[in-house]
This record gives C-alpha cells, structure tokens and sequence, in this order.
C-alpha cells in the first residue's frame, strides 16, 4: 500500500511538473508573437531597436523586450502601435482623463484600426451619434501644437486624407494615412542591383 501511494505522489508530482512546463513553454511563445505582432505597428528602421510593452488587465505595463530608441511598441486590443516616449505620455494623460503634455508625439499604426469615435475620446462602441472612423494604415501626430496643422477637423473625417482626431478635446490629434504597410516584392530591375 505504501508503494501504491508513493508511486501515485510521485506520478502526481511528475504530472504537475510536466503541465507546469508546457505552460511555461506555452507563455514564451505567447510573447514571442505578442513581440512580432507589436513590431508590426511600425516600420522596420524603427521596429528594430523599439521596446515592447504588454499592458495587463488593470493597466500595468511589463517591459517584454528593452529599446534603443524611445518608441514602445504594444498591442492593446486588436490595436498594435508603435509610440516615443511623448506619445505614450500624452496617452498616458487620456486613459487618466489628465491634461496631455505640450510635447510632439508620434506613433505609428501601419497595421490602422478597428475604427474609434471621431468626437469622444472614450467611446468604446459605435453608435448612431459618434461619428465612428476606422482608419489603414497610419500616423499619429500628438500634442497640442497639431492643432496648428490646418488639417481638416470635421466630426465626419475622411480616413483616406489626413485629419485631425477629436477634435476640440484636450486629446484632439493629427491622423495621417500612409501607404500599406504591407511589404512589397522588390522589382526585377531592383533585385540585380
């Protein structure tokens, strides 16, 4: 009986360490294509040496891969995009309802959006009132001084041209389409040089 119940433990134990394992392995490849899909949000110039931050459920940030160059790459949602440093803090200033800095910020989104309110900063769904936009591939452009860049400001915003994003709130901001992020095949002519 004794052997019995040795055996069981430690065929419970090996059970336990097993699963624990396979889960351990299962979190790294998570992060691993939570790292790619983060990097997508940005050309690869900046890709390269960009941070990658994964954000929890209560809004805690954890540092998956340290960077050289001040943008911090995430996914939140289905959104993936690529900020600097004043961009983070100017949406850092949004989620807190606090007023952003007058700093420049610029973020990247070439994989674009799942669309937003074009009116309210924290709309979370489309309604007949909200002017929703869904947006390609683009640019951000935060900070107070984007106001100046004489863009179009309407509620009803054109996504195929630059605009400016809630508009006449503290968190208004340029939107600038860019062309697809998609990598393209290079041209005959390009691959023999």
């Amino acid at each position: 009986m004794r052997k019995l119940s040795l055996s069981l433990a430690v065929a419970l134990l090996l059970a336990v360490v097993v699963v624990y394992s396979v889960a351990q392995k299962k979190a790294g490849a998570s992060d691993a294509q939570y790292v790619a899909q983060a990097l997508s949000a940005a050309p690869k110039a900046v890709a390269k040496d960009a941070a990658v931050a994964r954000m929890d459920d209560s809004g805690k940030m954890t540092t998956l891969r340290k960077g050289k160059n001040g943008f911090t790459c995430m996914v939140i949602g289905a959104e993936k995009m690529c900020a600097d440093a004043n961009s983070m803090a100017f949406f850092d200033a949004w989620a807190k309802h606090q007023a952003p800095p007058d700093k420049l910020g610029l973020t990247y989104m070439l994989a674009g959006d799942d669309g937003a309110s074009n009116t309210d900063p924290y709309a979370t769904a489309k309604t007949a009132d909200n002017h929703w936009v869904a947006t390609g591939p683009h640019v951000m452009v935060v900070g107070p001084a984007t106001k100046s860049l004489g863009l179009p400001s309407t509620a009803e915003a054109d996504p195929s041209g630059p605009y400016m994003m809630w508009a006449g709130t503290p968190y208004e901001h340029a939107m600038i389409p860019v062309a697809s992020a998609k990598p393209t095949a290079p041209k005959p002519d390009e691959m023999k040089k």
